[in-house]
């Protein structure tokens, strides 16, 4: 249920005076710290990955298989990382809507099983846009 043009302008004085009062407080609230944590962790694991790709050759040059698979290993960790910050939300920005803290994604970014659901009933109640 979306809120009213008084709630909206409500909720936006209150994050307005609370970031006023507090700014540590209002940016954890925001998330801004734990995107940048996310965003150092995938600089990282981008590092980490093309660290691991040099080993992988440099295996496969000096016919060092020990190192070839070491800096495989390193590759699937690195990319393990950056895939596991990015679900965290390294791309998403403040406006945008977070997953509940159950893990689901917002009503509107359903499946697409979802989505087509969602359109018949719409069509069936006569509310065809």
């Amino acid at each position: 249920m979306p809120l009213s043009d008084e709630e909206a302008r409500l909720l936006h004085q209150l994050e307005q005076s609370l970031a006023a009062e507090d700014p540590d407080f209002a940016s954890t609230l925001r998330g801004s710290k734990f995107m940048a944590h996310n965003r150092r962790v995938a600089i990282l694991a981008v590092l980490g990955f093309l660290g691991g790709l040099v080993l992988l050759f440099a295996g496969a040059v000096s016919a060092m298989t020990w190192l070839g698979v070491v800096g495989f290993v390193t590759m699937l960790g690195a990319a393990y990382l950056f895939m596991t910050a990015w679900k965290r939300g390294i791309g998403r920005s403040s406006e945008e809507p977070v997953r509940s803290p159950g893990g689901k994604p917002p009503k509107a970014s359903g499946t697409f099983v979802d989505r087509m659901e969602e359109r018949w009933q719409r069509r069936r109640d006569g509310d065809e846009r």
